[in-house]
């Protein structure tokens, strides 16, 4: 799928939602019921796990490996975000890593809110993605049988695993009206896109820079709430190998983290990367942003 059209679909949505806010607002207090509020929050975190879990940390910088099972639900959590599928956002962000900051950058934090946020979704992206983009390898994504049927059937599991299935289950296990199951598909799949675009437009303007302070990055608490961790993001940029993309906070402020952990007590994900103390106190020494109390 095209950038441009998924950043078409992702700004009709959010006119869509902006304009009937205050009948959301109404239908979610007196008309939709609890059992629908409920299903629609647990798909928004299976949606963001696919993400955070999924694209970001296990297949855009293989900070840990994962056994099919595993990889296989964190592909269908995925699909459920809509966020594109996993080869197109995976090449996406390695070359963010890679050309931070720059014209190769995709959503380049330097080119303002809006664009980091949504922006460069909605445009034809700069000649230097794409030709820096062809230099980034891809080649574990091309052998990952996974990510290459996602990449095959997306434009059939895409609308059955985000709109279809989420709006069918409330309207036929417990007699929901279609209408209020839609729109909390709509709100839902909202709320995790603007999550994960706060990751490149908050978290690259405003926080602290305790590990890097040439780096645009920042620690920023807020996104790291409404992202299951993700809001670390100058030690993230410090470190992206690592699975925890965080030095500190609890499971609280990094569900992402908890979640990996968990599926590591059960085999399914191991050798899980991590930096050393030393390591990071060597870090910050260096080029971390001095913090005065």
């Amino acid at each position: 799928m095209k950038g441009k059209s998924f950043g078409e679909m992702s700004l009709f949505l959010h006119i869509f939602i902006l304009l009937a806010f205050t009948g959301y607002t109404y239908m979610l207090c007196f008309q939709a019921k609890y059992q629908s509020v409920i299903w629609s929050i647990a798909s928004g975190v299976v949606a963001g796990l696919g993400v955070t879990a999924g694209t970001h940390r296990l297949w855009a910088h293989r900070s840990y490996e994962a056994k099919w099972p595993m990889r296989f639900i964190l592909m269908i959590f995925q699909t459920i975000a809509f966020q594109d599928n996993i080869y197109q956002w995976v090449r996406d962000h390695r070359v963010h890593h890679k050309f931070t900051d720059t014209d190769a950058d995709p959503y380049c934090a330097r080119r303002g809110f809006f664009f980091s946020h949504v922006g460069w979704l909605l445009i034809r992206k700069h000649p230097d993605v794409a030709s820096k983009g062809a230099t980034i390898d891809c080649s574990d994504l091309e052998q990952d049988p996974i990510v290459v049927f996602q990449k095959k059937w997306y434009i059939y599991l895409m609308p059955l695993c985000c709109f279809i299935i989420p709006t069918s289950v409330p309207w036929w296990a417990w007699n929901e009206s279609l209408w209020c199951s839609w729109h909390l598909v709509i709100c839902r799949y909202c709320i995790n896109l603007n999550g994960t675009w706060s990751v490149n437009s908050v978290a690259h303007m405003w926080g602290m820079k305790p590990y890097d302070k040439s780096l645009s990055s920042t620690e920023n608490t807020g996104v790291a709430i409404v992202t299951f961790g993700e809001g670390w993001h100058n030690y993230h940029h410090a470190f992206p190998w690592d699975y925890k993309t965080g030095e500190l906070g609890n499971y609280r402020l990094n569900i992402t983290t908890a979640f990996i952990n968990f599926c590591a007590y059960l085999g399914l994900a191991y050798d899980l990367k991590t930096a050393s103390a030393d390591m990071i106190r060597k870090r910050v020494l260096r080029s971390g942003e001095r913090i005065r109390i």
